[in-house]
C-alpha cells in the first residue's frame, strides 16, 4: 500500500509538468551557504505564486537530501501543514549538499468503443491498465520532472549529473552566485547539450510587486546560458522540454522539466 501511495504521489507531481502549469512547485531553504555545521530548514509548496504559500503543501515522499559523497542525509522534523510542507537537515560534510525531488509519471487519452474521449493519469502501471485493448486514438505521454536546491558547508564541491532527463550542469557553482556578476550554466538532456531551451527566472517577493517580472533566457547551441542576476536574494529557475525518446510502452511523447531554487549573495 505504501509503494502504491508513493507512486501515485510521484505521478501526480510529474503531471504538473505537462503542458502549461496552473501552479508552481518549489523548495525554499533557510540557508544555502554555511560556514559551520548547522541546521537548515526547507519549506516546500505548490502555489499560485513562487515562494508564496497560497495553495497547498508539496508531498515530500520523493524528496531526498544527498551529502557531497552521495550518501543520504536524514530529513528531520518532517511535517505537512495546510499550505506548506517543511523538513530540517544538518549538513556535516564539507562541500555541497543536494536537495532533490525526481518524479515520473504518465497521462493518456483515447477514444473508447463508442467513440467517447477518455483521459487517464497516475502511475505507469495504472495508466496502461486503464486503456482498453480496443481503444482508438491512444496518446500516452511520459513525464520526468527534477526539482532541486543546493546547500554548501564550507567550500562548495563539484556537482555531477545522472545523464537522465533534463539537468543543470553548473559551470558557475549554484552556491557561488553574486549579484550583478554573470553566471554560466549548462543544460543537458540525457547527458547531451540541450540547445534552444527557454529558461525562466523569477525573483522572490512576488507578493509585493505588481507582476511576476519573469526574466527570460535561452540556451545556445551547446546548451549554455549566461545569466546576470539583477540583485541578491532567492530566485526560482524553471525550464521545460519535450521529445519522443520515451521509455514507456505506448508512450509517443516525453515531457521534461527542471526547477531549481538559487540564492544570490550581495
Amino acid at each position: 500500500m505504501k509503494f502504491k501511495t508513493r507512486a501515485l504521489v510521484a505521478a501526480t507531481l510529474a503531471l504538473a509538468a505537462l503542458g502549461a502549469q496552473a501552479h508552481d512547485i518549489w523548495f525554499k531553504p533557510s540557508s544555502t551557504v554555511l560556514s559551520k555545521s548547522d541546521w537548515v530548514t526547507v519549506d516546500a509548496a505548490v502555489s499560485n505564486d513562487v515562494f508564496f504559500f497560497n495553495h497547498r503543501p508539496l508531498g515530500l515522499e520523493g524528496v531526498k537530501v544527498s551529502a557531497p559523497d552521495g550518501s543520504a542525509v536524514e530529513m528531520k522534523n518532517v511535517a505537512k501543514g495546510e499550505l506548506r510542507s517543511v523538513f530540517d537537515f544538518k549538513p556535516e560534510q564539507t562541500g555541497t549538499h543536494r536537495v532533490t525531488m525526481l518524479s515520473t509519471g504518465v497521462m493518456g487519452s483515447y477514444k473508447d468503443a463508442k467513440g467517447q474521449p477518455k483521459r487517464v493519469r497516475g502511475s505507469v502501471e495504472e495508466v496502461l491498465k486503464q486503456i482498453p485493448a480496443d481503444a482508438k486514438e491512444v496518446h500516452v505521454i511520459e513525464s520526468l520532472r527534477r526539482m532541486e536546491t543546493f546547500v554548501s558547508l564550507g567550500k562548495p564541491s563539484a556537482l555531477g549529473v545522472s545523464g537522465k532527463g533534463l539537468e543543470l550542469k553548473p559551470v558557475t557553482h549554484p552556491n557561488d552566485l553574486v549579484a550583478s556578476e554573470e553566471a554560466t550554466f549548462d543544460f543537458l538532456i540525457d547527458g547531451k547539450p540541450a540547445a534552444d531551451l527557454e529558461i525562466e527566472l523569477v525573483a522572490d517577493g512576488i507578493r509585493y510587486r505588481d507582476g511576476m517580472d519573469a526574466m527570460k533566457f535561452k540556451t545556445d547551441a551547446k546548451g549554455r546560458v549566461l545569466i546576470k542576476f539583477p540583485r541578491a536574494g532567492l530566485f526560482w529557475l524553471n525550464t521545460d522540454a519535450k521529445d519522443n525518446k520515451t521509455t514507456i510502452a505506448k508512450a509517443t511523447e516525453r515531457r521534461l522539466s527542471y526547477t531549481a531554487t538559487l540564492e544570490v549573495l550581495p
